[in-house]
């Protein structure tokens, strides 16, 4: 028996690290073709994907091509995602990378039907899903009768929860005008001024910095939450360059983002309410 490994850190890892610019999907797609283009590609016996295979072993990108294949039998399809998971469970590294890359294809089309809304950045939605995955294929009984459907199922959960828990909160915490800010100022990747303008009751437009340093100084937000707000919000930096230099994971800055942005709804809501 082969020693157990935390595979789904590892291909959480992966995901997350990733050049500036990418999405996670992205991030983990280059991951997987890598393994499968390298000078000695991983590979996957093809009897795994092949009734008749012409060769005995196919690099995993053609593995994962062959699953979505009309010809391959969904009995080839449940023992190909066996394998897969069984040695993401045992062997560790690369097999929990191969395992979550062969999900990136579905997950793209899950995801592209999702209805998100617009203050929830479609990167964190990614990487709530390969969270899901990942922890899945670390847990999913190899002997279920349908592997995949366990993983894709385990990413479903997780976004729909995602999405609900922004909705419910925007109605909860922030009422109609906050939930207003949400749809106008969270939905681009910068504030206008016009929503601004909007959403602290000020004749004259306000700067959107101008904004963040009001509610450090009101103790809305502290300094590191405003930057984090400023930065990724407004200046466009990817939250894995934050999350570097914090020393703390992409998910976790998400949802440390979040929650400073419903206390800034709360106090831009106080004000426009004493004006």
């Amino acid at each position: 028996m082969y020693p157990h490994t935390t595979s789904h850190r590892a291909a959480r890892r992966t995901a997350c690290t990733r050049p500036t610019g990418r999405s996670p999907l992205q991030a983990l797609e280059e991951s997987f073709l890598a393994l499968a283009t390298a000078a000695q590609p991983l590979t996957l016996p093809a009897h795994l994907v092949c009734e008749e295979p012409e060769q005995p072993v196919l690099p995993v990108d053609q593995v994962r091509s062959r699953l979505a294949h009309a010809a391959t039998s969904p009995a080839l399809r449940e023992e190909t995602w066996r394998e897969v998971v069984r040695r993401a469970q045992h062997l560790g590294d690369p097999w929990g990378v191969v395992a979550v890359g062969m999900t990136v294809p579905v997950l793209r089309r899950m995801l592209a039907r999702l209805a998100c809304p617009a203050h929830v950045e479609r990167a964190e939605v990614e990487q709530e899903a390969l969270a899901a995955v990942a922890g899945a294929v670390s847990t999913v009984d190899v002997e279920a009768a349908d592997v995949a459907r366990e993983l894709f199922a385990a990413a479903d959960r997780a976004v729909n929860r995602l999405v609900y828990a922004a909705r419910r909160r925007v109605q909860r915490e922030m009422g109609h005008e906050a939930a207003r800010l949400g749809r106008l100022a969270w939905s681009t990747e910068r504030l206008t001024c016009r929503a601004t303008s909007l959403c602290v009751g000020s004749v004259n437009a306000e700067d959107e910095y101008a904004v963040l340093a009001r509610a450090v100084s009101a103790r809305a937000v502290d300094v590191a939450e405003a930057l984090l707000i400023a930065r990724t919000r407004l200046e466009g930096e990817p939250m894995q360059l934050l999350a570097d230099e914090r020393g703390v994971s992409v998910r976790q800055l998400y949802r440390h983002r979040a929650a400073a942005e419903e206390r800034l709804a709360v106090y831009l809501r106080h004000r426009m309410r004493d004006q």
